[in-house]
């Protein structure tokens, strides 16, 4: 082991000579007849880790910045519309400039509230809204979930008919009111007959 540690030295020289058949010879004997010793270059070795900080895979990804669009807002209903139907149903058209970007995906708030998962379609089909007055507002997502663009609120009033003012329209329907007494007599049913007055 002594002899390895004393060698170590010479071996990080290098020296050249011609020998007798005139071929240039490299050696790491420094004894050899008009050996001359070859200078070599610093080398260009360095710890893998030099500063002791753990090694990454690959550089962290620096976050899109946002894209910006010209315009974003509601096309149907128009701000402050009356809608009347009687199964609450609604459908909400939207539009951007420029249009959507790849990736980016449109979502409807109702009353502050998601009303489906986002999705390309600038077309919303709502049913089922409560009486009263509602606000809309769409807004764009793109591919991290970050929010792009958002619309103020847009008021809208949901007008649904009521039972009562459905027995008024159609008071002798029976398929979904039941039979009404202000029906005329020529539009009620006729009366089960007892079959005890067969005995009387």
């Amino acid at each position: 082991m002594v002899a390895c540690l004393l060698s170590l030295p010479a071996m990080a020289e290098v020296f050249t000579y011609v020998d007798a058949q005139g071929n240039r010879v490299f050696t790491d004997q420094p004894g050899t007849r008009n050996a001359k010793r070859v200078p070599l270059a610093t080398s260009n070795r360095m710890s893998a880790n030099p500063s002791g900080a753990p090694v990454t895979a690959a550089k962290e990804t620096k976050a899109k910045p946002l894209f910006h669009y010209d315009m974003l807002r509601v096309l149907v209903p128009e701000p402050d519309a009356t809608i009347r139907s009687s199964a609450g149903e609604l459908i909400v058209s939207v539009t951007s400039e420029p249009g959507l970007q790849q990736g980016h995906r449109y979502r409807l708030l109702l009353d502050g509230q998601p009303t489906a998962e986002p999705g390309p379609s600038p077309v919303f089909a709502l049913s089922n809204i409560d009486r009263g007055s509602h606000n809309l507002s769409v807004e764009i997502l793109d591919e991290q979930g970050r929010t792009v663009e958002r619309t103020a609120n847009q008021p809208f009033h949901m007008l649904r008919i009521s039972l009562a003012q459905k027995r008024q329209a159609k008071p002798c329907a029976l398929t979904d009111y039941g039979q009404r007494p202000e029906c005329p007599l020529k539009d009620k049913p006729e009366e089960e007959r007892s079959s005890l007055l067969r005995f009387f």
